[in-house]
């Protein structure tokens, strides 16, 4: 061996030694001999080519080490390459908890040594230590309580080397082993996140949802450190769900490069207007209805740039949502630019802003609604629009904003929500807020014969009389079906209603009753919406200069009703915007350059005084509300309120007033309520419970859809063909096919009212009946008279004969009325303790004409005395 391999083959030796710690002794004093270029062989002497000739004797490989076994030449199949994948995994693991337990078998070493092989042993056990555990000594004390942050931040601990993979290795644990009970027979425990993972990749998502209270239940740290620092905390566990769905499932690295976690059911949520600074950098949840939207655009997610004078490629960094990366200098030629950013390998991601604003029944009386901004990335984008009502899981967070500081001549930040996890909230109140008792309930009382008027005393109960109106909210808050045959043309299924008549008629008590009740209502005026208030409207943002569309009364409705008071308060040009969404239940926007169409699925309850102060039934109702044909033709009820003198309903009316105002007294107690409850509804049922209505009404809408399959279709051909010949004799309100649609539509509700899967002939009888009554109380009030003997057997059906007879008995007392006031004066009728008495025989006489030949029943019945009516002797008597 000659002088010069000699040296080579020493070196080589030497830095081995000193990784493996070993003493180094093989330089010494005569390196410089070593290395000295006056002794040896010259590699470069003549024909030193032919060192590089080929010789076949030589130039072979052994025998020994080469495989030539045809079977080992196979392609693995899948399972078997991750088989063996595994397998290798397992010795990798196995060699380093050897080598952890060797390092920790070792004696300390001695203070301050100064030998090379005391050196080379610490740096090797140091090296090892750091590689193969992937942690510091110092941080290795940490590890063995995570919870422990040793006076770090929580933030701060989370991104060291350390802490950072211990919350991946036990989130990876949290994804791979936390199962639950399955509800069916013989239930097993199922690891529903492995399940989640697997279909995550088999339907190419990019997240999946884990429900916090189950991460409380298995880890409480990493449960502490997502509420303490959920910005950081949320990064690892991206990480670890990637590493681990790409552990799993391989291939899932070409079709996406990073995954999601989303939290769930994680925090009660807070109101918009309640947020502080104590909620900043935290984990915050809030609800709200969406009011913006912008397009989804590419943010950078990962930059690289392109060196332009030499061409290097500089990157990654990592793009935040603050400062935009620029990068300093090139490594490569230690120029400052010019730089370009490279378009392909840089990774974008979906990034997208809309507005929230408080849901229209939690805004404090007197107070604006506040709004704030939610930031949308990568899968998020695009699962709401303006209208949808929002809950939002997401990190609270401050942004510079320069149009504040150049406003306010103050470091101002702006804030943003940037969303974790985004739910709609009409998904959650279906079937989340009922249980099985309420469901049980609900179910007992559809069996109820008068389940219809225990809904209907249900409506506004504190509010006397007023049965027509009540009939037509509830048929409004059950609604129709509605239908979209071939997805082509929509027909719409809620029912709108006009409430027109005179005032102190609670109209706008009854649009505040129906705002707390319904799931989702929307109220305005008339004076304090104008057109694109109600629809919709274009504007710019200050800042970005883009245009965006924010939604209107209507469209924040979707879903639910739309209250509008002072109907008639509003201009033609406001009006005649809502045509659209009345009918269509669409609104159409072409501003701007933005052409689209929002929905408006919703009831229109309006509520309208008559031109002159009072309803003149001398005029006809358009005449008396001063709307056009276009307008009244979209509403389905027609609800004339009038207020008529009668000297008992006013007695009863005040007796329920004053009644309710002692049971609701602060101080009131259970005993005091029963004995001042005297009074009894004008349905004589008991009504229910607010909450059970309420979810009476959901349970309704979302369970049951009826259907038509088996009607009496002649019966209405036959109604509608009488209407359209009587409106166009009357001139009052015009009758169009619109009529027949609001009669399947009521059809519906009452079906739905008793949770019937089917129309039957009596929801149709009693839909006929409320038009008609609706078409007839907006005539002139002869021709009133003379259209309730024209269709009485409509009017009449299934209606209570006592309530008929009284109906009969409350007609001769006010004829007997009139004339005792011709002919005595009305001083003297008034005066205390006048009585009217009726013979007997007047009101057999009259009830005889409409078959009624039973009078019993209805003396004895709690209706005819509730109306101060004693029967004596053949008289009926009422003292006024």
């Amino acid at each position: 061996m000659t002088r010069k391999v000699e040296f080579l083959y020493n070196l080589h030796l030497f830095l081995e030694q000193q990784l493996s710690g070993e003493e180094n002794e093989i330089l010494g004093d005569d390196r410089s001999d070593l290395i000295s270029e006056e002794s040896g062989e010259d590699l470069f002497a003549d024909n030193f080519e032919r060192d590089y000739e080929a010789i076949d004797e030589l130039d072979r490989y052994e025998a020994g080490g080469i495989d030539d076994d045809e079977e080992n030449d196979r392609e693995l199949t899948v399972e078997q390459r991750q088989r063996a994948e595994r397998e290798i995994k397992r010795r990798e693991r196995e060699r380093r908890r050897r080598l952890g337990q060797e390092l920790n078998e070792e004696s300390d070493l001695e203070e301050e040594d100064s030998s090379l092989i005391g050196l080379a042993r610490k740096g090797k056990r140091s090296k090892i230590h750091d590689d193969e555990i992937g942690m510091d000594d110092e941080s290795d004390a940490y590890i063995k309580n995570l919870g422990d942050t040793q006076g770090h931040k929580i933030a701060d601990w989370v991104q060291m080397p350390g802490p950072h993979n211990e919350v991946i290795r036990h989130f990876k644990k949290f994804l791979r082993t936390f199962k639950i009970t399955t509800t069916t027979v013989g239930g097993t425990n199922k690891p529903i996140y492995r399940e989640a993972l697997r279909r995550l990749v088999q339907e190419q998502k990019q997240s999946i949802i884990i429900d916090f209270e189950h991460l409380m239940s298995v880890d409480e740290i990493l449960a502490f450190f997502l509420l303490g620092a959920p910005e950081q905390t949320l990064k690892i566990f991206h990480e670890a769900l990637t590493e681990l769905c790409f552990e799993l499932y391989p291939n899932h690295r070409s079709i996406e490069k990073e995954l999601f976690v989303r939290v769930s059911n994680c925090l009660q949520n807070d109101n918009i207007r309640d947020l502080r600074v104590e909620h900043l950098n935290k984990l915050i949840g809030i609800s709200g209805v969406v009011t913006t939207s912008t397009g989804v655009l590419p943010q950078l997610s990962i930059i690289k740039f392109n060196c332009q004078k030499c061409g290097f490629i500089l990157g990654p960094f990592t793009q935040n949502q603050e400062n935009e990366i620029k990068p300093g200098s090139c490594p490569e030629c230690q120029s400052n630019g010019p730089f370009e950013l490279n378009m392909e390998e840089t990774i974008y991601r979906n990034y997208q802003r809309v507005s929230i604003q408080e849901s229209p029944g939690t805004v404090p009386p007197g107070r604006i609604p506040r709004s704030k901004e939610i930031l949308l990335l990568g899968d998020l984008c695009d699962m709401c629009r303006p209208g949808d009502e929002l809950e939002v899981l997401g990190v609270y967070r401050n942004t510079y904003n320069i149009s504040l500081n150049i406003q306010n001549n103050l470091p101002v930040f702006a804030t943003i929500v940037e969303a974790n996890y985004i739910s709609t909230r009409e998904d959650k109140i279906s079937f989340e807020t009922l249980t099985d008792e309420d469901i049980q309930e609900i179910q007992r009382l559809s069996k109820d014969p008068k389940i219809a008027q225990r809904i209907y005393a249900s409506i506004a109960p504190s509010i006397y009389g007023h049965e027509m109106v009540k009939k037509s909210i509830a048929f409004a808050m059950f609604g129709g079906e509605s239908k979209n045959p071939g997805g082509k043309h929509q027909v719409r299924g809620d029912i709108n209603i006009l409430l027109c008549g005179d005032p102190s008629t609670a109209k706008s008590q009854f649009l505040k009753y129906i705002e707390k009740t319904a799931h989702r209502a929307v109220f305005t005026t008339g004076r304090g919406a104008s057109a694109v208030g109600l629809t919709a409207y274009v504007q710019r943002n200050a800042v970005t200069r883009e245009w965006t569309l924010e939604a209107g009364a209507l469209v924040l409705a979707d879903r639910g009703v739309c209250l509008i008071d002072e109907f008639d308060k509003m201009s033609d040009q406001d009006r005649t915007s809502i045509h659209e969404a009345m009918e269509q239940q669409s609104i159409s926007i072409s501003k701007a350059g933005i052409v689209t169409t929002l929905q408006a699925r919703c009831s229109v309850i309006a509520a309208a005084n008559p031109v002159g102060g009072r309803y003149d039934p001398a005029l006809t109702f358009m005449n008396n509300v001063d709307l056009s044909e276009p307008i009244l033709t979209r509403f389905d009820i027609l609800c004339t309120v009038r207020d008529i003198a009668d000297p008992v309903q006013d007695e009863l009316m005040a007796r329920f007033v004053t009644e309710s105002h002692m049971r609701h007294h602060p101080l009131a107690d259970e005993n005091d309520a029963e004995q001042n409850h005297v009074v009894p509804n004008i349905f004589n049922v008991e009504p229910m419970p607010q909450e059970i209505f309420k979810k009476y009404i959901i349970y309704a809408k979302r369970r049951i859809h009826p259907r038509m399959t088996s009607i009496d279709q002649e019966k209405v051909a036959q109604l509608y063909a009488k209407l359209r010949r009587e409106s166009l004799v009357t001139g009052s309100v015009p009758v169009t096919v619109r009529q027949v649609e609001s009669i399947v539509r009521i059809a519906e509700a009452h079906a739905r009212m008793h949770l019937r899967d089917f129309v039957n002939d009596d929801d149709i009888n009693v839909a006929i009946q409320v038009v008609l009554q609706s078409f007839i109380d907006a005539q002139k009030y002869g021709i009133m008279r003379t259209m309730k003997k024209v269709f009485q057997r409509y009017l009449t059906y299934k209606k209570d004969n006592n309530e008929f007879l009284l109906f009969l008995l409350k007609q001769l007392f006010q004829e007997n009325l009139a004339f005792q006031r011709n002919r005595y004066g009305a001083d003297r009728v008034a005066s205390a303790g006048a009585a009217i008495k009726i013979s007997e025989e007047d009101l057999k006489s009259r009830a005889r004409q409409y078959s009624v030949l039973d009078l019993k029943q209805f003396y004895e019945s709690p209706l005819f005395r509730s109306h101060g009516f004693k029967y004596e002797d053949k008289f009926i008597t009422q003292v006024l």
